[in-house]
C-alpha cells in the first residue's frame, strides 16, 4: 500500500484553515499547529472531523520532523521559524497558501496580481468591480480576506482571478506566476519583518517571476523606487501617471482620466477623491483594458465605489464631526495619504506595535491636525513625535480611550481621524478586527458625550 503524502501546516488563521481542508481533499495527511491556543472552536470541530491532527498554544520541539513531504506557512509568519529552519535543513519545500493553490489552477485561468506598499486592496477591489460590470467571470481573492484555496474548487478555464499579494505572501512563492503583475508604488515598510528595506524590495519583485514579454507590467510612472525596481524584468511594461501626460497609457488631462488619450471620466464624476484614489484608479483601468473591457463599465463604478472597508472609510457623523476609518494605514506612507485627504480641523489617533519606525516624515502634512491622541506601544514616542510638531497630545492606553478622548476633545467641524501609522498587532490580530472595534466605539459615542 502507498502511503499518503505529508504535510504540515504552520499558522492557522484564515488561510491555514483553508489550507488544510485543501490539503485533505487532495488526499495528504494533515498537521496543523499554531501558537496560539485560542482558535475558531467551528474551524477546530471541522478540521478535527476531517481527520486533521491540531496542536495549538506551542510549537513542540519533535512536531515537525522529516516525515513530511511540505510545510505550508502561514504568511505572518517569519522564514526564521525554528519549523521553517528545519525543513531547510531537511530539503522539505517550504510554500504558503497562495503557492499551494496556484499549483492546482486550471491551465487557462488568467491572473491578475496587485501588489505595492499602498493602495493595493483598493485597486484590486476596483480591477474586480470593472470585470464584474463587464459581465467578465471573475474571482476576488488574495491578501484581500479571501484564501485562495477556497477557490480552487470553484475556478474554470477562461476565468479571471483577480488576487491581492502582500509582500508576506511573494516570501514563499516558487512557481507562482500572474499574466498582469500591478505594482501601485514603492515606499519603505515591514522593515522588522523583512530585515532591510532592500531585501522588502526584492520580495516585492517577484510580482513579476517568471513572466516573458507576453506578461504585462502596469507600474506608476512616478515612483521613482518601482522604476529602478522594474527596470530589468522581461515583462511588457505599461504605465500610469498622475502627473504626466501619456499618449499610451492612464493619465489625467484637463480633469478628466484618460487612457490612450481618450477620454473616460471626468474627475467631478468620480466618487472617491484624492491623488491617490486617481493612481488607483489608473492601476485599475490599466489591468481591465487588457480584457477588453469598455468604458462605460468603468463609468458606472467609479460613479458609486465609495472606497474599501478600513481604507480611509467614512463611518458616521455625530454632532457635526466626520470620524473616518483607516486602519488598514500601517505605514507612514498611508497615514501621510491619509492626512493629504482633509483640510479640515483633524484630531489624529495613532498607535499600536512599536516597530521602531521614526514618525518624523509625517511632520509636513500634519498642518490641519489640532490635536493627536496617541496608544497602544508606541504611545510615548508618538507623544514626543506631537511635542516636536508643537501640536497638543493626549497619551491613553487603548484605542477605546483614545476615541473617547478624540470625540471629548471634538468640536462642530472636525474630522476625527484613526491612521495608526503602525501594525495592529500589539493589542488586535489584525487592522480588520481594530477597524471594527473603532466603528463599535463610535457607536457607543452617542450616549457618552
Amino acid at each position: 500500500m502507498i502511503s499518503k503524502k505529508k504535510a504540515f501546516v504552520l499558522g492557522m488563521a484564515k488561510s491555514g484553515y483553508e489550507a488544510a481542508k485543501f490539503l485533505i481533499s487532495k488526499d495528504f495527511e494533515v498537521v496543523i499547529n499554531d501558537a496560539k491556543a485560542s482558535q475558531n472552536p467551528d474551524h477546530i470541530r471541522e478540521l478535527q472531523d476531517l481527520g486533521i491532527k491540531i496542536v495549538l498554544g506551542s510549537h513542540p520541539e519533535d512536531l515537525f520532523d522529516n516525515s513530511f513531504d511540505i510545510l505550508v506557512k502561514n504568511p505572518g509568519i517569519p522564514n526564521n521559524h525554528a519549523y521553517v529552519q528545519k525543513a531547510t535543513e531537511f530539503n522539505i519545500p517550504v510554500i504558503n497558501e497562495l503557492e499551494l493553490a496556484y499549483r492546482y489552477f486550471p491551465k487557462g485561468l488568467k491572473i491578475i496580481g496587485v501588489t505595492g506598499t499602498n493602495g493595493k486592496t483598493t485597486v484590486t477591489t476596483l480591477i474586480y468591480e470593472f470585470l464584474k460590470e463587464a459581465s467578465k467571470s471573475a474571482y476576488l481573492m488574495g491578501n484581500i480576506g479571501y484564501p485562495v484555496c477556497s477557490f480552487v474548487p470553484l475556478l474554470k478555464d477562461g476565468d479571471i482571478a483577480v488576487m491581492e499579494v502582500s509582500d508576506h505572501q511573494l516570501c514563499n512563492v516558487i512557481e507562482f506566476k500572474t499574466d498582469i503583475s500591478v505594482m501601485t508604488n514603492l515606499f519603505e515598510a515591514h522593515i522588522d519583518f523583512h530585515g532591510s528595506y532592500e531585501k522588502y524590495k526584492k520580495v516585492k519583485k517577484r510580482i513579476f517571476n517568471h513572466h516573458t514579454e507576453n506578461d504585462i507590467a502596469v507600474l506608476n510612472l512616478e515612483n521613482k523606487e518601482l522604476l529602478d525596481l522594474s527596470s530589468d524584468i522581461k515583462s511588457t511594461k505599461k504605465y500610469f501617471s498622475s502627473l504626466t501626460q501619456l499618449e499610451n497609457g492612464c493619465s489625467i488631462k484637463d480633469g478628466w482620466i484618460l487612457y490612450n488619450n481618450e477620454k473616460i471620466i471626468a474627475l467631478e464624476d468620480i466618487r472617491i477623491k484624492g491623488k491617490h484614489n486617481y493612481e488607483n484608479i489608473m492601476a485599475a483601468v490599466m489591468a481591465v483594458k487588457e480584457f477588453g473591457v469598455e468604458n462605460q463599465a468603468i463609468i458606472n463604478v467609479l460613479k458609486t465605489f465609495g472606497g474599501v472597508e478600513h481604507r480611509l472609510e467614512y463611518v458616521r457623523t455625530i454632532n457635526n464631526i466626520d470620524f473616518y476609518n483607516d486602519s488598514k494605514s500601517t505605514n507612514i506612507t498611508s497615514t501621510q495619504i491619509a492626512l493629504s485627504s482633509f483640510n479640515k480641523p483633524t484630531i489624529l489617533l495613532m498607535g499600536g506595535l512599536d516597530r521602531g519606525h521614526s514618525f518624523a516624515d509625517l511632520k509636513p502634512y500634519v498642518d490641519n491636525v489640532k490635536l493627536i491622541v496617541a496608544y497602544g506601544e508606541t504611545k510615548n514616542r508618538i507623544e514626543e513625535f506631537a511635542g516636536q510638531c508643537r501640536i497638543p497630545c493626549k497619551a491613553v492606553n487603548n484605542l477605546e480611550e483614545a476615541t473617547k478622548a478624540a470625540y471629548d476633545s471634538a468640536a462642530s467641524g472636525d474630522v476625527i481621524l484613526l491612521s495608526p501609522a503602525c501594525a495592529s498587532w500589539d493589542q488586535f490580530d489584525n487592522f480588520e478586527i481594530r477597524g471594527n472595534m473603532f466603528k463599535e466605539y463610535i457607536k457607543n459615542l452617542v450616549n457618552h458625550k
